[in-house]
């Protein structure tokens, strides 16, 4: 029998830890539970914005950036061209980091970059009902899928005003 099968976890701070942790009781095995990586790009191109419509739950049907999970051994840049590809379609040219958002209640931290078309062509991705560039004052806002949609939307049009350099950070939270 696998002895991973065996092993029993209980609620624990380990020594010199912070943190109470699940630890083996067989072997004193800490298992960490860590925040999950969200990398993806603002695109641009031609002074429109590309978004796509969800064909996935969470908020099926909803417009988003292209954006997901960084997978294991990939870096941040590769996630994000990798999430373009399977969600748009789309070859990107990074160009900078746009900003580091913390979703707190989702355990999340997200690495958005700025970013532009390769070669100028899109498609919807097997995640992806849709895809479309958008001009700024045609971007479906009350159909976005995630605050943070909006937050890296307005950071984008904030840089491209030459407003800040970024990388930006979440809003403040309200009072």
């Amino acid at each position: 029998m696998n002895d991973r099968l065996d092993q029993r976890f209980s609620q624990t701070l380990p020594e010199g830890d912070t943190h109470r942790r699940d630890v083996c009781d067989h072997c004193g095995y800490v298992a960490y539970q860590n925040p999950k990586i969200v990398v993806g790009s603002v695109v641009t191109h031609d002074g429109k914005v590309l978004l796509c419509r969800r064909a996935i739950e969470p908020r099926h049907g909803y417009w988003t950036v292209p954006a997901g999970y960084l997978e294991l051994g990939e870096t941040p840049e590769e996630g994000a061209r990798r999430e373009a590809r399977e969600e748009a379609n789309a070859d990107l040219v990074l160009h900078g980091l746009l900003a580091v958002y913390t979703v707190r209640r989702l355990s999340q931290v997200q690495l958005i970059y700025r970013a532009t078309l390769a070669n100028g062509a899109f498609s919807p991705g097997v995640e992806s009902l849709e895809t479309q560039l958008f001009d700024w004052d045609a971007i479906p806002w009350d159909d976005l899928a995630f605050p943070t949609v909006h937050w890296m939307l307005g950071h984008q049009r904030a840089f491209e005003a030459g407003e800040s350099a970024g990388p930006f950070g979440n809003p403040p939270e309200p009072d």
